[in-house]
């Protein structure tokens, strides 16, 4: 019998300083028959000098003008020539028996319908920070009850988790390079609409890097607030086009709701869409939810105000972050 071969596809920019990791842990899979696909996205540090240092035949290094990584994981797509897609941002790591792990599970079937979800966890330096912590979509579920439930509790699973069969991404088509911010939750959205169900494999793990403030998903602007809308839109429509129901259009006014609280009081046109959103799948009860000063703050002034000071307050450190930052690189220039 044919052995299954898995692209690994890494889109990079400016990762430098955790590429070779990265790298290492997919060399490292216990499951031999893997390609590498890196695409290096106009790095203007040393990503692409590092990743042309592990280039070889199991290896494939491609170097493209800036175009951002919708547009970079959709070129290494169309390299790929494995029965399995395994996405890595160049940040991210691997366990070694992985991707072994979650083939096995599917008995190593590259016809399945299934797509292959796993254990994941943040880490911040070392692998060896992470803990694993059960939740809920941590299960087998059918693709309408995996976004109830993602959507509903606000949980994630970042791309390095899942393992696809090329035979399903065939009939999803290629990333929206429209979207920035979210753009793996539109995505995959429609990678789990195109099967027939998500496989959970137990002890097959990955971890994601948390912390890291040139994170796509830390950025704060409007462009990135405009892109995140763009994708709950398109993930709202594709779900409701599978199943419009009351739970559906219940979950799916949460997830307007979520984004009224996290982007207040900034895009004040989002904003109003996104409370038309609400208003248009039934309302939502949804209560804003953070941190236990911001929960003491809203009980006292209400969450627009307590919102409104967070956001001063968030500002202020980054605007103290890139001051400390500025002056630090004076001082060592001088040194």
């Amino acid at each position: 019998m044919k052995k299954s071969l898995v692209s690994i596809l890494i889109p990079c920019f400016n990762a430098d300083r955790w590429l070779p990791q990265a790298l290492e842990s997919a060399l490292s899979q216990t499951w031999e028959n893997t390609e590498i696909i890196l695409v290096d996205d106009g790095s203007t540090d040393r990503s692409l000098a590092i990743a042309q240092n592990f280039q070889s035949s199991k290896v494939k290094v491609i170097s493209q003008q800036n175009q951002g990584a919708s547009a970079a994981r959709n070129r290494a797509l169309n390299e790929a020539q494995g029965d399995f897609i395994q996405y890595l941002d160049a940040d991210d790591l691997l366990a070694p028996d992985k991707i072994k792990q979650q083939l096995k599970l599917l008995e190593f079937d590259c016809n399945s319908e299934y797509v292959l979800s796993g254990e994941w966890a943040r880490f911040y330096q070392t692998s060896s920070e992470a803990l694993f912590t059960h939740q809920s979509l941590w299960s087998d579920m059918n693709p309408v009850d995996w976004l109830v439930c993602a959507w509903e509790n606000n949980l994630m699973m970042h791309p390095a988790a899942w393992l696809v069969p090329r035979k399903i991404l065939e009939k999803v088509g290629y990333w929206n390079e429209d979207i920035s911010l979210n753009d793996d939750g539109e995505y995959f959205c429609r990678v789990i609409l195109a099967s027939e169900g998500v496989k959970f494999c137990q002890g097959a793990k990955s971890y994601y890097r948390s912390g890291n403030l040139h994170s796509l998903s830390d950025s704060r602007f409007q462009r990135a607030r405009e892109s995140q809308f763009l994708s709950l839109n398109l993930c709202t429509n594709n779900l409701l086009n599978v199943e419009d129901s009351f739970r559906t259009r219940r979950v799916c006014a949460m997830v307007f709701q979520r984004f009224v609280y996290e982007v207040y009081p900034d895009a004040s046109d989002l904003l109003q869409k996104a409370s038309m959103k609400v208003k248009e799948f039934g309302g939502s009860n949804l209560k804003p939810v953070g941190s236990p000063s911001f929960e003491l703050l809203t009980s006292i002034l209400g969450w627009k105000q307590a919102k409104i000071l967070q956001s001063f307050l968030y500002r202020f450190g980054y605007r103290k972050i890139a001051m400390d930052r500025l002056k630090n690189k004076k001082v060592s220039s001088l040194t």
